[in-house]
């Protein structure tokens, strides 16, 4: 932030958006500006707002119950069912907001318990293991890379330095391709990791909680971060910064643009340049 001084007062002046976007960088923004460029200035330069989408809330609940799950490990704390699922009543209240249920909200949200007691039932993770870390809030001064300060926020580290990010998803996930689609955000947080840490992770892991109409748990591991995958990262986030310097901001028709909450906004577009 810059001062102002105006008639012997101080002012604090925020930076441009576009200034504090070049600034820092994370994993969800890198992974819009991938999708649609156009879908990135709209939610992050002009910070258009939408309703919340029920998979959105779905997703935010289950994470919700999760990192109190991991809190209560952490802390060594009993494991009661009892209380998770009165955090998980009262973050379905309090977390939703006007979504269009469109009559589905029942069954949402006795989809959304019956995936977590299917993850408490069959989790890798046994009660006695204690986590290394628990909803972390990290960043990476990558400077001396000519690339801005990376941050995130670590869902969990497992003891011994295992990476998870927990996932929900409507349909069975295939290893390969969750973790082609997931990869930019599992070497964000090898990167934020390292540097937090100063050693190496042990590996990465997705859990993905998928709400079939038997639930099911699916994990996918992957192996420690490699070179050219860092490299190709940085790489990323070089074209990141200079899409920004630009003003690159354009549509990426595709698949994607039916579930996108910009689809009007975009069809309206006229390129934001004129002469």
């Amino acid at each position: 932030m810059n001062a102002l001084v105006e008639n012997g007062a101080v002012a604090v002046v925020e930076p441009a958006p576009m200034e504090k976007l070049k600034r820092t960088v994370s994993a969800s923004r890198l992974n819009c500006w991938l999708q649609c460029r156009l879908k990135f200035y709209f939610r992050y330069v002009l910070k258009l707002t939408k309703p919340k989408t029920a998979a959105l809330h779905f997703g935010s609940v289950v994470h919700l119950v999760l990192q109190q799950w991991n809190l209560t490990r952490w802390r060594r704390q009993p494991f009661e069912i009892a209380k998770l699922k009165q955090v998980f009543d009262t973050g379905w209240l309090d977390q939703g907001g006007a979504i269009d249920w469109d009559g589905e909200e029942p069954d949402q949200k006795t989809s959304a318990w019956n995936v977590l007691e299917k993850y408490f039932t069959d989790t890798p993770i046994k009660a006695g293991e204690l986590p290394e870390a628990v909803e972390v809030p990290v960043e990476a001064d990558l400077s001396q890379h000519g690339l801005p300060v990376l941050i995130g926020v670590l869902d969990l580290v497992r003891a011994g330095g295992r990476i998870v990010d927990f996932k929900t998803a409507a349909k069975t996930p295939d290893p390969e391709m969750a973790l082609h689609q997931n990869g930019v955000q599992l070497d964000c947080y090898s990167v934020l990791y390292r540097e937090a840490t100063g050693k190496r992770e042990a590996g990465r892991e997705l859990h993905h909680l998928v709400k079939t109409k038997v639930p099911k748990l699916v994990i996918t591991p992957a192996e420690p971060m490699l070179e050219y995958q860092r490299n190709r990262l940085f790489r990323l986030m070089e074209d990141y910064v200079d899409g920004l310097d630009r003003g690159d901001f354009i549509p990426a028709p595709g698949f994607g643009c039916m579930g996108c909450e910009f689809l009007h906004d975009c069809k309206k577009f006229d390129g934001g340049r004129h002469e």
